[in-house]
């Protein structure tokens, strides 16, 4: 007799599937009406990577010493190059050592959550939450415990609150600033009081800074001058956004020797070593693109007061929060659902954002708006054509 065929990791199955391709699925029945669709889902750069950098990509890509394997943590010149620039910018001493270089922000995230936490544990997440957090926490059996936070506080939370969430069973605690995906950028002394709450805890404090180039050159909080700050802390980074390299995958994680000797054993079962090729060509670029990069903060800046400007002009969908690549927006269909919202604008007006649910419980107010991957003209094209949006549920073209 033979046996009934075997069956995914039910943690795997559980988990809801990637979000971003299940809202462009929505653009399907879009018929191109109303002009162009204007696509507002995903926190992608808008244009290419700097062209000394992307001729250094096309080399080391032919490269046959770039082909091998490198060292788990990261290429030396990498780490260093990376140490360097955050010493700068943070105004404190960062070794190379403290640096792992990761394949992307989120593997960074994943070998982070599986460094400090095990099956059965809890980990704090402020909601709304970037899903690929909850998703790879409950991946691992992990449990991601939502700490609430309010659009009339700026969706900022709030350390007495996330006190009263831990129990035996915490690990860590999470901050994602500037946010994913209100846009909020906590108050230094909000990160601050939340790496003391861990250090009273014996928790660590993952700090998801992915976006943290996107807001100016000031510092977004002072936690590596701390003498301990090893102990507690894990701070993520992506150069996918900031240097326009997302296909790239290229993150890095900073943290003390203990955490980092957990992570190498992580990653050398998961990766071996980040890619290679794009590690020695962004080596020297860190410090030779500042003025590139600090150019496309102001492009950023810039298109978020657009994006304000434009939306004034729509004050029946109040933004609640904006800030580098995202903003919250509140949708005015309280008889109706958030997805059911975002379907409608994709399929009617060819205009794709998030619904809020995709960000955790309680978010059916809200869309996800990520402006930053398209120009001014694109943006005043979403305002406008939100006019029409009255129309989105007097006639049955919803898809279900």
């Amino acid at each position: 007799m033979r046996a009934p065929p075997p069956q995914p990791n039910p943690l795997a199955r559980a988990v809801l599937p990637p979000p971003i391709p299940v809202a462009k699925g929505w653009l399907a029945a879009y018929d191109g009406t109303h002009g162009p669709i204007v696509d507002l889902s995903q926190a992608v750069p808008g244009d290419p990577p700097p062209e000394a950098l992307s001729r250094r990509l096309a080399q080391q890509g032919a490269d046959a010493g770039a082909a091998r394997y490198g060292p788990i943590l990261g290429d030396d010149a990498l780490r260093a190059a990376y140490a360097q620039d955050c010493s700068r910018f943070y105004r404190a001493r960062i070794e190379p050592g403290d640096v792992a270089i990761t394949a992307g922000c989120n593997q960074a995230f994943f070998v982070a959550a599986m460094a400090v936490a095990k099956p059965g544990d809890s980990v704090l997440l402020p909601v709304p939450w970037y899903f690929n957090h909850q998703m790879t926490l409950e991946l691992l059996g992990i449990e991601p415990r939502a700490l609430e936070t309010r659009a009339e506080n700026g969706f900022v939370p709030d350390v007495e609150a996330a006190e009263a969430r831990i129990d035996a069973t915490t690990r860590a605690i999470v901050l994602v600033s500037p946010n994913n995906p209100t846009g909020a950028i906590y108050p230094p002394e909000t990160i601050a009081a939340f790496l003391d709450l861990c250090r009273r805890r014996g928790l660590y404090l993952i700090l998801d800074e992915t976006y943290r180039d996107f807001v100016g050159g000031t510092a977004p909080h002072a936690l590596f001058a701390e003498p301990d700050w090893r102990d507690h802390l894990i701070d993520l980074y992506s150069f996918s956004k900031s240097f326009a390299i997302p296909g790239y995958r290229l993150g890095a994680m900073t943290a003390g020797s203990a955490l980092l000797s957990a992570a190498e054993t992580i990653l050398d079962c998961m990766q071996i070593c980040a890619p290679r090729p794009a590690q020695v060509a962004l080596a020297p670029a860190i410090a030779e693109t500042a003025d590139w990069r600090a150019e496309k903060t102001r492009a950023v800046l810039d298109k978020a007061d657009a994006f304000r400007r434009a939306m004034a002009q729509r004050p029946d969908w109040p933004i609640r929060q904006i800030g580098a690549y995202f903003c919250f927006v509140e949708h005015p269909f309280p008889d109706r659902t958030d997805v059911e919202v975002a379907k409608a604008l994709a399929a009617q007006l060819g205009l794709l954002v998030l619904p809020g649910s995709f960000f955790g419980p309680g978010q059916e107010r809200f869309l996800r708006v990520a402006f930053a991957n398209v120009d001014i003209a694109r943006l005043e094209r979403f305002a406008d054509r939100l006019a029409l949006s009255d129309t989105l549920f007097s006639r049955n073209e919803v898809a279900a």
